[in-house]
């Protein structure tokens, strides 16, 4: 999703997306919306119940740019175009939000701080670039590791 950092997104555009993000998904798992199946098991059976949505995806994207913007330097221009604020009223057909009440938006859903992009590595972890891995994949990969292992050394010692 090229450019999705700088998009701003109306509320009615947003409800057509997720509503396309799932006409695809159905339309992959051949259901129809007469066999009244929910998007919930929709989801279950493509697989993508736990992965997130199109939106979410550019919510993320836009947090990252704009962590990577306020750690530029102060004279970067991309810096100084995000801190610019026009003088005169949005015209007819303007998004009604700006790009920065988004950011600051999507900053409250997931309890950031205003000052937290100065910490990357915590800031990458907290707008979703890097997952740690849950403590039900440790477990696995540890068992996995045990397994792996048994099976290296018991065909040694056959």
């Amino acid at each position: 999703m090229y450019g999705a950092e700088v998009w701003q997104i109306p509320t009615r555009e947003i409800n057509t997306i997720l509503s396309t993000e799932m006409d695809v998904l159905r339309r992959s798992a051949r259901k129809s919306r007469i066999e009244r199946i929910k998007n919930e098991h929709i989801k279950e059976i493509m697989g993508v119940k736990e992965k997130p949505d199109i939106i979410d995806i550019v919510e993320r994207k836009r947090l990252q740019w704009y962590g990577h913007v306020k750690r530029m330097q102060d004279e970067i221009l991309p810096k100084l175009i995000m801190g610019w604020i026009p003088g005169e009223r949005r015209k007819r057909g303007r998004p009604r939000k700006t790009w920065m009440e988004g950011v600051r938006a999507a900053m409250k859903t997931r309890h950031f701080e205003a000052d937290q992009w100065l910490n990357r590595k915590e800031w990458c972890l907290g707008s979703g670039r890097r997952r740690q891995l849950s403590q039900d994949r440790k477990d696995r990969y540890i068992e996995n590791m045990l397994i792996y292992k048994d099976t290296c050394f018991s065909s040694v010692e056959s």
